[in-house]
């Protein structure tokens, strides 16, 4: 009896020791929406630890997740692509108007290489550009098997977010100034 309760407690302590493992994000094919869901989603995913594998398209409000997740949380497959656009608030008739402070809380999201690459390219507009292959592969580290090791990359402070409160109900950011 003695054996077994000791044994239980050797075990208890060795499974105790163990972390848990984080669960992983993969981003297939996800065209966008609303800025504060996304910020409010990926602050979560930043908090929990999880990581974030792009192997396909993410576009729009998904590409916040560079500036929301620690970089070295995220990777990105051959297949990851990445659209950027100006942010826009539907005008009551089906068409979009350009948010100017939106799109400008949406740049501060973005860590300064995505701001300089997106700079380089005229700066974010109603019509979309893209980011992969190689331009990708200088912002985000390339996925391994499945996703990297986690020592593979030294451990650095994390980045604090440049969104510091996602309003849901009207739907804006408040970006830190």
């Amino acid at each position: 009896m003695r054996k077994q309760v000791l044994t239980g407690a050797i075990a208890l302590a060795f499974f105790a020791t163990i972390a848990p493992a984080t669960a992983t994000m993969r981003i297939t094919a996800d065209n966008g929406g609303r800025m504060g869901d996304y910020a409010a989603r990926f602050l979560q995913v930043r908090q929990s630890g999880e990581r974030v594998v792009i192997d396909g398209v993410c576009l729009s409000a998904c590409t916040m997740v560079l500036g929301l997740v620690p970089r070295d949380r995220i990777c990105a497959t051959g297949r990851a692509v990445l659209g950027f656009h100006a942010a826009w608030q539907p005008d009551g008739n089906g068409g979009r108007i350009p948010s100017a402070p939106a799109t400008a809380a949406l740049m501060q999201t973005y860590p300064a290489s995505v701001r300089a690459w997106i700079a380089r390219r005229g700066g974010l507009t109603p019509k979309m550009i893209f980011m992969r292959g190689r331009d990708l592969g200088g912002i985000v580290a390339p996925c391994g098997s499945e996703t990297r090791q986690a020592s593979a990359s030294p451990r650095r402070t994390p980045r604090r977010p440049a969104v510091i409160r996602a309003d849901l109900t009207s739907r804006t950011l408040v970006a830190r100034q």
